[in-house]
């Protein structure tokens, strides 16, 4: 394992225990806003590891909300009783980067937790067939994922299913620059090395949806 990889998995170890604490301190709650979950795990994440560094918005989405991709900024909803949330952080441990997503239901509406479930069980499938190629473009990825989420029963609600991950600041995302993303008019070959001659690292994120039902869900980590 490169040194490279290890540091962005200790630095996921931490987002997930993060989020552990998240859920156990039962920061998402009916009555609050969006905005006040957010400021909440700010200042969770600040008393946990000293971090005030995030290296992408900061993201809380409940309700109809989490039918909206990265890039669109919705209104501040409060989350409401047997709501869906989830949690889009990209936070800096020690210069490394970690980006995770979950998803959250609260209540016990069985098609929610449906959601939740098989967004994180096509998780797991993608990954493993992603790791049975050894050429693979971004697009063909990408086309992979909506597949995979169709025979799941849902919609695929994200405009890409991925990025590159790795030390703070990694080759700039861009929103135009399709090569570092798992876009679909990415054609380049995902195995390829970096600008440095380096093993790229990927994050993969997926997020489905239900646009009759207002609903969504997204489950995000590295690919390795």
């Amino acid at each position: 394992m490169s040194e490279s990889l290890k540091n962005l998995i200790e630095a996921e170890a931490k987002a997930s225990q993060l989020f552990d604490e998240i859920e156990k301190r039962q920061i998402i709650k009916a009555g609050k806003t969006e905005k006040d979950v957010n400021t909440d795990i700010f200042k969770l994440a600040f008393d946990m590891f000293g971090i005030e560094k995030y290296w992408h918005k900061r993201i809380v989405r409940s309700g109809e909300n989490t039918l909206r991709p990265y890039d669109d900024n919705p209104p501040n909803l409060v989350i409401q009783p047997d709501d869906i949330v989830f949690l889009d952080f990209g936070p800096i441990f020690e210069d490394w980067e970690a980006d995770f997503g979950r998803t959250f239901v609260l209540g016990h509406d069985a098609y929610k937790i449906k959601l939740k479930t098989d967004i994180e069980t096509a998780w797991y499938e993608v990954k493993d067939w992603f790791h049975q190629q050894t050429e693979l473009t971004a697009s063909t990825f990408y086309n992979h994922i909506t597949k995979v989420a169709n025979n799941y029963g849902w919609e695929y609600g994200g405009e890409i299913g991925g990025h590159l991950i790795g030390q703070f600041p990694h080759e700039k995302i861009e929103s135009n620059n399709y090569g570092l993303y798992i876009h679909p008019e990415n054609n380049l070959n995902m195995f390829t090395v970096d600008a440095k001659g380096n093993k790229r690292h990927w994050i993969l994120e997926i997020h489905f949806v239900d646009k009759k039902k207002k609903i969504g869900g997204f489950f995000e980590q590295l690919l390795c």
